[in-house]
């Protein structure tokens, strides 16, 4: 992975968790993605989702900066049909989602920026969705 892609991207990344707005945002732009995903968090904690959330995205970078991807596997099996049963097509959601929330929280944002956010974290999301 081009390591001055990954580097930006984790930049990007710092300014987005200044606030916690980002994640709250987020999840706010991703339930608005569909009724289905919506119904899936109703009772959900969303403070402790949160939190899995910063970490999660964190993974995805690190991942392409070069760190094992164990931790990913994890979260795939955690995510698959035998556990939460999180539905492939909904990744695509979800990296929409996110980038909308990034265009939003990053001051230095830019339509290139948002190539190299899903060149880098691309290929974790679809370790992940490989699970299934």
């Amino acid at each position: 992975m081009d390591r001055l892609k990954t580097d930006q991207v984790f930049q990007s990344y710092g300014r987005c968790c200044r606030s916690e707005l980002f994640f709250v945002e987020f999840y706010a732009n991703f339930m608005s993605s569909s009724d289905t995903i919506r119904r899936r968090f109703a009772n959900t904690d969303m403070e402790a989702q949160r939190h899995l959330l910063r970490n999660g995205i964190m993974q995805l970078i690190l991942h392409a900066r070069g760190m094992s991807d164990r931790k990913l596997r994890a979260l795939g099996e955690s995510h698959n049909r035998d556990h939460y049963n999180i539905d492939p097509q909904w990744y695509s959601l979800w990296l929409d989602a996110l980038m909308r929330t990034v265009r939003t929280h990053d001051p230095e944002y830019t339509p290139q920026l948002e190539k190299d956010w899903r060149e880098v974290i691309g290929p974790g999301i679809e370790l992940i969705r490989g699970a299934y």
